[in-house]
């Protein structure tokens, strides 16, 4: 029996941190500066911060697009927010909107021959790591029990087989002797894994974000009414450069938070969610075994199937986003199943895989050249033209809409409060000497201030 067939009500955003390569390579905190102040001059794409925010953000840091999003400078790196969505294509657009707008900044700065932007995860060079944040909207109300959160965290673990963007090599923790002249035993090498992030995260839930990295980041900040709203924080997944990848990543996680607010998740609880997470990453092959609580081992695709199944039982045909998801999702499926190649242009660890390891076996190289690392960034080359992803990607699906529109890089989801802080933000005069703006309100001189409590709410006051 369905439990309801509703359309979703989700607020749904995403924080990219963009990878960047500078020759000569101490230049790299100008030149993000550089552009950022591109993005803000005579408020071409949006209003610059003239206060402090949290977190000891200074002024001039960053600033709100008129897109509905925010871009700053986070730990040296340009940091690039997509505005409150509702529907995963939108979420798409808008993430895709920050790469154009990078590009067209290293463009009109004349930075293309110095600087070039990455959307991945990893630096080869230092071992750092940073970013691709996921946000949902989440109703206060949601039933929290002990089963359901275990199975989101199950849920969140697994996924990883169809959002991993891949890479060569291992990062964060890394297994065995680390003293020289020793080796690694065999069983412990990893020449290429699923995930960019799995060897970072440390914890299944914690506070912060910056130290103990977790599967489930436990802040309540909703930036919303918080007796309506609480807001869920990701941040272990990878920035995907295949669009498809993309939408059933943020898709597939909505439909699995529909079902937890009906409390209708299947129960999978995995004995240890971080190990799982690296183990899965480590094997970039079928089949992926991994431990459940009760002692006993189960299939990861066929523990990803249960969700689906729930899914399309209680939400198959609410909409046609809805179904698209349902679609992509079976297909993946089948594809992790039966056959990897399949996925090439769906999946990026899939599709990278393929690609570099076609590469290395031409080249006569082994996994630990220096150049199979190169090649592993080309993969995620901002510049479509030099993009080894991009070049794979499937463009026939509703992940491909709007994306090169130019409705997203200025004008907001018509469908959510960034419309209105948008339209607020149109009203500041050019020499305006006084205004503060955030998700959640904004005020435009000493006597204005509104509030936006609802992430639904597209009614623009008068005044």
């Amino acid at each position: 029996m369905k439990v309801g067939r509703s359309a979703s009500r989700r607020i749904t955003g995403l924080e990219t941190e963009y990878g960047c390569l500078v020759q000569p390579s101490n230049g790299g905190i100008p030149l993000v500066q550089q552009i950022r102040d591109w993005i803000f001059d005579q408020q071409r794409y949006g209003w610059i911060d003239l206060h402090e925010r949290d977190w000891e953000e200074p002024p001039g840091n960053g600033g709100f697009l008129f897109n509905g999003g925010r871009v700053y400078i986070d730990m040296g790196h340009i940091e690039y927010c997509t505005p409150e969505c509702a529907r995963v294509a939108d979420v798409v657009a808008y993430d895709r909107a920050g790469d154009r707008l990078l590009l067209q900044a290293i463009k009109a700065l004349g930075l293309a021959t110095r600087a070039q932007f990455f959307r991945n995860n990893i630096d080869h060079r230092t071992g750092a790591t940073f970013g691709c944040h996921e946000n949902y909207s989440l109703l206060r109300k949601a039933p929290l029990s002990e089963e359901n959160v275990l199975s989101l965290l199950a849920f969140l673990t697994l996924r990883l087989l169809f959002t991993g963007s891949g890479r060569v090599g291992l990062g964060g923790h890394r297994p065995g002797p680390s003293s020289a002249g020793e080796q690694r035993e065999a069983k412990d090498r990893v020449e290429f894994q699923i995930s960019q992030r799995a060897d970072f995260i440390e914890n299944d839930f914690y506070e912060w974000v910056q130290h103990n990295r977790a599967i489930i980041n436990t802040r309540d900040e909703p930036l919303a009414d918080p007796l309506t709203y609480r807001r869920l924080h990701l941040l272990h997944g990878d920035t995907n450069v295949l669009p498809s990848a993309l939408y059933l990543k943020v898709g597939a996680t909505r439909l699995v938070l529909d079902l937890l607010e009906m409390d209708a998740l299947p129960r999978v609880v995995l004995a240890d969610a971080v190990r799982t997470l690296r183990d899965m990453s480590h094997q970039p092959s079928p089949p992926w075994r991994v431990r459940l609580v009760d002692g006993t081992e189960a299939d990861a695709v066929e523990l990803l199937s249960a969700f689906r199944r729930h899914a399309e039982i209680h939400l198959r045909g609410r909409d046609a986003e809805t179904d698209a998801i349902l679609d992509l999702w079976k297909r993946v499926e089948a594809g992790l199943a039966e056959d990897l190649g399949s996925l090439v242009g769906w999946v990026d660890w899939v599709t990278k895989y393929q690609l570099l390891d076609s590469f290395r076996v031409s080249e006569g190289l082994t996994w630990s050249d220096p150049w199979m690392e190169a090649q592993d960034l080309e993969y995620h080359h901002l510049d479509p033209e030099r993009s080894l992803g991009l070049a794979m990607a499937q463009w026939e699906g509703p992940w491909a809409a709007d994306l090169g529109s130019p409705a997203p890089l200025s004008e907001p989801p018509s469908d959510t409060r960034a419309k209105v802080r948008s339209a607020l933000m149109a009203r500041m005069s050019n020499g305006a000497a006084s205004y503060e703006i955030d998700w959640h309100f904004i005020r435009l001189d000493e006597q204005q201030l509104f509030h936006l409590p609802d992430p639904f709410e597209t009614r623009v006051p008068e005044s």
